[in-house]
C-alpha cells in the first residue's frame, strides 16, 4: 500500500498517515486535502512510503492531491524542517506559517496579466566610492557560502552596495531575496530597486499584504518568475529555485525576531538558508547586532567597512545637552529650543526624537495617588488626549479619561510625563507658525497615512517633524539637519542586558537622518548624564569601540554571544498556577542537564515576567543556559516532548522561545 506522510497545521510534533494508492514519489511537496477529526484539512505531503507506524485499519483515505501548483521543493521542506527542529515547534505549524493563508485553504488567486516584455533602458550608475566599490567587488567574488557584515555608517551607501550585487545575480540569471524589517520600509526601497531595473520581475513579500497579492507573490517564486523579492521576516521562507544571493537590511533590528507562534529570526534562519544552498548573504547595518559584530571579529563572518557617507561630506555633530540643573520647557533644554529656531529661520527642518507615542504615559491623581493601571496588564494606561481616551499599548484596552478621579473624586486628575502628542501640542504652541507634523502609530496607523506623511515631509510641508522609532532607520529627508532627542536616559539603566545596544542602535539610527545630504547636520541629546560612556561613544561615531566594551561585559557576565538561551514562559489565570508549572518542568528538566555526555546545561529558577500581567494572564518564565549551543538543543529536543506529557490546569498555555530577544 501507498502511504503519505502529511504535515498538518495541528500543535502535534508528529506527521499524519494517510492511504494514497495514486501517489508517487514525485508528488512530496504537493498540498493535499485529508479528512481530521470531524472535519478537512489541508496539508503538505513530506514523504511518499510502502508502510506506515500506524495500523491498517487506522488508516484513512486522502481526499485529493492537489497537483494545482507545482511542489514545494525539497530545499523548502528542508528549512522548514529546520525551524521546527532549532525553534522546537511542529512542522505542520511551520509549513502552514510559511504557507500563505490562500494556499493553505487549498486555493490558488487569478493569474496576473503579463506584460508584453517590451525592454526599458537601465538607469545611468551612480559613481561607488572607493569603500563601495571594494566592498562590492568582494561579495561578487564569493564563490559559495559566505556570511558578508556590511557595516556603514547612516547614510554610507550600502543599499548601492546591495544594488550592484543584486545586479550581478541577475546578469547571471539568478534570483535575489532582499529582507528589510518593518512594512513600513517596503514601498520606497521597492520604488528605488524597480527604477534600478525596470525590466526585472519584482515581487514583495509581507504580512501587510491582500491574501491574494501574496499568494500570487509565493507562486512567482516558487515558479522561477520572480528576480528580485523584497520583504519582510517572513519572505525568509519564499521559495525560490534559483537563489543566488539573500541581502538582510538593517539586521540588527529586533523586528527580524517574531514575538509569537513559531518564535524565529529571519536573519538566523536567511543565513541557515544561505548555507544550505551554498551561497554568499550579506547581512547590512550601521549599528550590527552584538552578536553579528563579535562573528566577524573572529573570523566566522567577513567584514566589509563603509566609512565614509556617500553623499553628505561629514556624519552629523552629536552633542549631550546637559539637564541636570536647567528648568527644562515643556521638556525641552534652551538649547534644543535655541536649535529649532534656528532651523526654522533657515527653512531646515527639524525632527523631536520620543520613543513614547500618546499624550502622557499616566494619568494620576495628586490627592490621593490614582494612577490609570490597565485593569488586564500589568501596565499604566496611557492618555491619548487627541481621541480623548486611555489606552493600553499592550492589550489595546480603551477607557474614557475620567472627569474625576475613580477613587476619591478629586476632579484635578493631571496627566504625568510626556508623550510625542504632548510635545506636538507644547512645540505648536512656541512656534504657532511652524508646521509641525507627529509621526507614531497612532497618526500613521493605516499604509495610506504612513504614504501621506513621508509625501508632506518630502514635498517640504512640514518644518518640525515629532517622531519615535518609525522616523528612524532608512528615510532620507535632504532638508533635516536637526535631530533632537528628548527622553533617552531610562534605557541606559534598564534591566535587561541589551538594552544599551538597542539605545546606542536607535540613538544612531535616528540621528542619521540628519544632515544626509550637501546640509550639515547636528544631533543634541538631552540627557542628565552627559558622560555616560555610550553618549561618548555617539558622539564620537565610535560603534566598534562600543561594541567592545559591550561585548567584554557580556563575556563577563557570561551573556549572548557567549552563552545560548531558551525561555520557557507559562501563562494562567493566576501566577501560582504558572509558576507551579515551570517548576514541574524544572524538575523534569533537572536529569536532562545533568546528562554528562555533553556540555552542562543550566536550569534558573521561575520567575515572573517584567510584563507579569497581559490580557488577564499571569505571566512567567525559566531561563535555561548553555555554554554550548549543541548541547542547549540536544538538551531541549528531549526536554521539549517532555513538557507536553506534564499535567497543567486548564486555560495554562506555555511555549519555548529559543534565542529570546525579550525577557
Amino acid at each position: 500500500m501507498t502511504i503519505v506522510r502529511v504535515a498538518l497545521d495541528a500543535p502535534l510534533a508528529r506527521l499524519f498517515d494517510y492511504l494514497a494508492p495514486e501517489a508517487g514519489a514525485s508528488d512530496r511537496g504537493l498540498r493535499v486535502a485529508v479528512p481530521f477529526g470531524l472535519g478537512e484539512k489541508i496539508g503538505v505531503i513530506v514523504a511518499v512510503a510502502e508502510s506506515s507506524d500506524q495500523p491498517a485499519d487506522k488508516l484513512k483515505p486522502v481526499i485529493a492531491i492537489l497537483r494545482d501548483m507545482p511542489p514545494l521543493p525539497d530545499d523548502w521542506l528542508a528549512l522548514c524542517e529546520f525551524c521546527a527542529r532549532y525553534y522546537q515547534y511542529p512542522l505542520g505549524q511551520v509549513v502552514a506559517f510559511a504557507l500563505p493563508p490562500m494556499l493553505r485553504r487549498g486555493k490558488l488567486p487569478r493569474a496576473r496579466k503579463v506584460s508584453d516584455g517590451t525592454a526599458e533602458p537601465e538607469p545611468p550608475l551612480p559613481r561607488l566610492l572607493d569603500d563601495q566599490a571594494a566592498a562590492g567587488a568582494a561579495i561578487g567574488a564569493a564563490q559559495g557560502f559566505g556570511v558578508f557584515l556590511l557595516h556603514g555608517v547612516t547614510g554610507s551607501g550600502k543599499t548601492e552596495v546591495y544594488l550592484r550585487a543584486i545586479d550581478a545575480v541577475l546578469k547571471r540569471g539568478g534570483q535575489a531575496l532582499m529582507l528589510v524589517p518593518e512594512i513600513a520600509l517596503t514601498p520606497q526601497l521597492e520604488m528605488r530597486v524597480a527604477e534600478r531595473f525596470p525590466n526585472a520581475r519584482i515581487v514583495s513579500a509581507h504580512s501587510g499584504m491582500p491574501e491574494a497579492a501574496r499568494a500570487r507573490g509565493f507562486l512567482d517564486g516558487l515558479e522561477g518568475r520572480a528576480d528580485i523579492v523584497l520583504g519582510t521576516r517572513l519572505s525568509v521562507f519564499m521559495p525560490l529555485p534559483r537563489l543566488q544571493l539573500i541581502v538582510v537590511d538593517e539586521e540588527h533590528d529586533p523586528s527580524f525576531k517574531q514575538q509569537d507562534g513559531l518564535r524565529y529570526s529571519a536573519r538566523d534562519v536567511a543565513v541557515f538558508r544561505a548555507k544550505q544552498l551554498d551561497i554568499p548573504i550579506v547581512l547590512g547595518s550601521a549599528t550590527p547586532a552584538l552578536e553579528s559584530f563579535h562573528h566577524a571579529t573572529s573570523g566566522r563572518y567577513r567584514l566589509l567597512e563603509l566609512r565614509r557617507r556617500a553623499v553628505a561630506e561629514a556624519p552629523p555633530e552629536v552633542a549631550a545637552v546637559d539637564t541636570r540643573r536647567e528648568k527644562l520647557q515643556d521638556g525641552l533644554s534652551a538649547a534644543l529650543i535655541a536649535a529649532l529656531a534656528t532651523r526654522l529661520e533657515r527653512g531646515e527642518q527639524s525632527l523631536v526624537f520620543l520613543n513614547r507615542r500618546g499624550y502622557a504615559p499616566v494619568l494620576a491623581c495628586p490627592s490621593c495617588g490614582w494612577v490609570s493601571r490597565c485593569p488586564r496588564c500589568a501596565a499604566n494606561l496611557v492618555v491619548h488626549l487627541a481621541d480623548r481616551c486611555l489606552r493600553c499599548h499592550h492589550c489595546g484596552l480603551e477607557a474614557r479619561i475620567p472627569k474625576a478621579c475613580p477613587d476619591c473624586g478629586n476632579q484635578d486628575v493631571q496627566p504625568f510625563g510626556r508623550g510625542t502628542q504632548r510635545l506636538e501640542a507644547a512645540l505648536q504652541e512656541r512656534f504657532p507658525d511652524a508646521r509641525v507634523l507627529r509621526i507614531d502609530r497612532d497618526s500613521a496607523s493605516t499604509p495610506r497615512k504612513w504614504q501621506a506623511l513621508l509625501a508632506a515631509i518630502h514635498e517640504g510641508r512640514a518644518d518640525i517633524l515629532i517622531g519615535t522609532q518609525m522616523l528612524a532607520k532608512g528615510h532620507d529627508f535632504p532638508r533635516l539637519t536637526l535631530v533632537g532627542v528628548v527622553g533617552a536616559d531610562a534605557a541606559l539603566f534598564a534591566a535587561d542586558f541589551r538594552a544599551p545596544e538597542r539605545l546606542f542602535s536607535q540613538l544612531m539610527q535616528v540621528g542619521g537622518r540628519s544632515g544626509r545630504a550637501e546640509l550639515p547636520g547636528e544631533v543634541l541629546i538631552q540627557t542628565e548624564y552627559p558622560d555616560h560612556p555610550l553618549y561618548r561613544a555617539l558622539a564620537a561615531h565610535d560603534y566598534a569601540g562600543f561594541a567592545r566594551a559591550q561585548l567584554a561585559e557580556r563575556e563577563a557576565a557570561g551573556f549572548p554571544p557567549f552563552a545560548f538561551q531558551c525561555l520557557l514562559r507559562a501563562e494562567a489565570k493566576d501566577m501560582e498556577q504558572s509558576l507551579a508549572f515551570l517548576a514541574a518542568a524544572r524538575r523534569a528538566a533537572e536529569p536532562l542537564a545533568a546528562d554528562p555526555s555533553r556540555a552542562p546545561v543550566a536550569l534558573y529558577d521561575p520567575v515572573p515576567m517584567r510584563l507579569s500581567r497581559l490580557m488577564s494572564l499571569e505571566r512567567a518564565q525559566l531561563l535555561v543556559e548553555s555554554h554550548s549551543r549543541p548541547a542547549l538543543q540536544a538538551f531541549l529536543a528531549v526536554w521539549a516532548p517532555a513538557l507536553d506529557g506534564l499535567k497543567s490546569p486548564r486555560g495554562l498555555r506555555w511555549h519555548l522561545d529559543v534565542d529570546p530577544l525579550e525577557f
